[in-house]
């Protein structure tokens, strides 16, 4: 196995000013990610920053599409974090499948999709076509926490 230093996807990171971090605590009964055969499925990934929220609320109301988006790059990579810890290597990432993006949303928004590009276009910036994914993007009530989004990965692996 490759040093973390070594890793291509690490250094793409680094160059991007990103630090990988620690896999976030989960906050119920659950494993952050888990394995079968060649894939690997996160949980669903909050935007934790040492293993706190920087913003909450719903979007549209307590929180901007922009301040959203951010965060959903925010949970994108706290789900490379927990792939890493489940893979041992982001090397070995042949594919981001599929994303599944939560908004936690104020009745009158509709800009899920807008918001969920903040973990999409995160994954083609680092991991270039290995990147491209299908996904859906939800509109949801309330997350955990309060959290404004909620980020879960499919990543097929060598």
């Amino acid at each position: 196995m490759q040093e973390a230093t070594s890793s291509r996807v690490e250094t793409r990171l680094a160059e991007l000013g990103y630090a990988l971090p620690g896999v976030a605590k989960p906050v119920a009964a659950y494993l952050p990610a888990v394995t079968t055969g060649n894939y690997v499925y996160t949980s669903g990934q909050l935007p934790l920053i040492n293993g706190e929220l920087s913003v909450v609320g719903k979007v549209g109301a307590e929180v901007s599409a922009e301040e959203a988006k951010a965060q959903a790059q925010v949970a994108a990579l706290n789900a490379l974090a927990a792939i890493k810890a489940e893979i041992g290597d982001l090397d070995r990432i042949k594919r981001i499948v599929k994303v599944v993006g939560f908004v936690s949303s104020a009745p009158e928004f509709t800009g899920q999709p807008g918001v969920i590009n903040g973990a999409s276009e995160f994954f083609g910036e680092v991991l270039g076509d290995a990147g491209l994914h299908s996904r859906s993007a939800v509109g949801v009530a309330v997350l955990p926490l309060d959290a404004p989004v909620e980020v879960e990965v499919i990543a097929e692996f060598e």
